[in-house]
């Protein structure tokens, strides 16, 4: 067994989560690094915030895989002073290269919402909205995937929508959430009547309040989210009344509602890796990047 270089990281990491899945106003792949240079240890976490290249740094990472892009929007100087500047000033300095898959991630089968709406033991949920146009075959070994939702051939896109093995009402729903994802400041939280009994859910890991006429389109009874706003969900719900109720609504922690992912892209990166003949060891983050801490 060897070590990958970064540009093997790299075809793992884009054959797992291909680029092409990315939305057009994303901004995913390598951001900081060599493409040449030996890869002994990388490191998983939601964001690239500071704390989390600092602990890279302490834990002699190589590589360091986040969901969330360092540099999302343009960015005009690098100067160190600057925070994303400084940012890619430490990675630089210590030899850090520093990737991401974010919408690709959210798209790909057995991805972030994938996962999400897998806490509900809906195994084959489809997409919320689903790609129109063929994604480019991406060369990678024959690994099976263990997401159980993952399965070759079948569409891909943005959020999730299935059916439970049987009608819930939703504070039920709620609670299982609440349960299974990691705890936040911010809960689980209902918009609607929790007491309605549903079976067909809609999810989007992350933000998706913007997805309201896709999920009404789906049939969905109720949807789960995050970083639910107040607008958007009181308009929400004013359609929802003038209509038969749905969707209702359930809001959860942004940081929650990905990062349950990690476990199951650090699987697959293991086997991908492994079936290439290359050896790395892969560490989740300590770090945790929900920004809220405490409420009153």
């Amino acid at each position: 067994m060897k070590h990958p270089k970064v540009s093997d990281c790299v075809d793992v990491f884009d054959s797992l989560w291909p680029p092409a899945l990315a939305e057009s106003w994303d901004s995913v792949g390598l951001s900081v690094g060599d493409p040449a240079a030996e890869v002994r240890a990388i490191l998983l976490a939601l964001d690239p915030m500071d704390a989390v290249i600092a602990e890279a740094v302490v834990l002699d990472a190589d590589l360091v895989f986040t969901h969330h892009p360092l540099m999302l929007k343009p960015v005009k100087s690098v100067n160190a002073s600057t925070l994303k500047g400084g940012a890619v000033h430490t990675l630089i300095s210590n030899d850090i290269a520093l990737f991401n898959a974010h919408t690709n991630a959210d798209s790909a089968r057995g991805g972030v919402s994938d996962v999400l709406i897998s806490l509900l033991g809906i195994t084959d949920a489809d997409p919320l909205v689903t790609h129109t146009q063929p994604i480019p075959a991406t060369p990678r070994s024959a690994v099976v995937r263990d997401s159980s939702a993952a399965e070759a051939g079948r569409p891909t896109g943005i959020g999730r929508v299935g059916d439970l093995d049987r009608p819930t009402p939703v504070r039920d729903i709620a609670r299982t959430l609440a349960e299974a994802l990691p705890r936040t400041t911010t809960g689980v939280r209902i918009a609607g009547d929790p007491a309605a009994t549903v079976t067909r859910v809609a999810v989007c890991g992350g933000a998706g309040d913007s997805l309201f006429d896709d999920v009404r389109a789906s049939g969905a009874e109720v949807f789960i989210t995050a970083d639910l706003r107040h607008h958007p969900a009181t308009e929400a719900r004013d359609t929802a009344n003038r209509h038969d109720g749905s969707p209702q609504l359930i809001d959860v922690s942004h940081w929650a509602s990905e990062t349950v992912w990690l476990e199951t892209a650090a699987r697959e990166l293991d086997a991908e890796f492994a079936a290439r003949g290359f050896t790395v060891a892969l560490q989740h983050s300590a770090i945790n990047t929900d920004p809220w801490v405490e409420r009153y």
